[in-house]
């Protein structure tokens, strides 16, 4: 089973009401789906083709291989949805189209700067994550660096990222750049946290052959004048031929204290320095 196997397999039913249920793979921090598989979901369900607009503003945590209620409303070129547990609404969003003139540049107005230099200081992974895990069979394997301008780096697509006419599954772009964005949060405030709200426009398909580069500017990482817990990023992807294939405003939202749990299950596979690099506050 490959990745985007395991996503058309977490949907099930039609009309305004299906059932999503994200296999364990689709893991982000602990116990949680990472923001890039649940974007790439409501994509699927949209079912729309050409430049659009993925959005997501995430409530509270989505778990893991725990059948879900997915409510699908049509809306004005493209759908709205809501993602449910029991009670409690858990994302919404929606899918729209992109007019053409808003199809070649990145949604956030920041310019694309290129990732960090192989020398860079690399950023923390983990063992089961859906972006960076070591041991996650379905997941993409992306290592991600950080320099003082920058946070990104370079991914060669994997073959469970193939859709059958040759392009690069969304998934694989909502992933890196929700994975660049939640670094950029974290470097920005030394804690971890969570991308709350992420807005993910996919400007043309990619080729699943070539290298896919993420980046996003470290001084265009901005607190929320009303609330500093929230810190707006912007991030963008590009091909092999350096064209603009999708970009990202995303927020996020630190929570103080919750790096010392992340901190501690990371260090079986990062070493110290690593982790002080991005958590000073928790690592000794």
């Amino acid at each position: 089973m490959t990745a985007t196997d395991a996503l058309h397999r977490a949907l099930d039913g039609r009309g305004a009401e299906r059932v999503l249920t994200l296999d364990a793979a689709f893991s982000g921090l602990p116990d949680t789906a990472h923001g890039g598989s649940v974007l790439a979901a409501f994509d699927a369900v949209a079912g729309r083709s050409g430049p659009r607009e993925l959005a997501g503003h995430y409530l509270k945590r989505v778990p893991l291989a725990t059948p879900l209620r997915l409510r699908v409303e049509p809306a004005p070129d493209g759908c709205r949805l809501e993602l449910f547990d029991d009670h409690t609404v858990l994302v919404s969003g929606g899918v729209t189209g992109v007019r053409a003139e808003r199809a070649v540049e990145p949604a956030s107005g920041h310019p694309t700067p290129p990732p960090p230099l192989d020398d860079a200081m690399p950023l923390p992974i983990s063992a089961g994550c859906f972006a960076c895990g070591l041991d996650n069979p379905l997941g993409l394997a992306v290592s991600l660096r950080a320099d003082a301008t920058t946070v990104g780096g370079t991914w060669m697509p994997r073959p469970g990222f193939r859709l059958a006419d040759g392009t690069l599954a969304p998934v694989a772009l909502t992933t890196l750049l929700d994975e660049a964005a939640f670094w950029l949060g974290a470097l920005a405030t030394g804690e971890s946290g969570m991308t709350t709200e992420l807005r993910v426009t996919l400007h043309t398909s990619a080729v699943a052959e070539g290298p896919i580069t993420v980046s996003g500017l470290r001084s265009a990482v901005q607190a929320r004048p009303a609330d500093a817990r929230y810190w707006d990023t912007a991030v963008a992807a590009r091909d092999a031929a350096g064209r603009l294939v999708a970009s990202a405003a995303i927020t996020f939202v630190a929570v103080r204290g919750a790096a010392r749990r992340l901190v501690t299950g990371m260090l079986a596979v990062n070493t110290p320095d690593v982790l002080r690099h991005v958590f000073p506050a928790y690592v000794r």
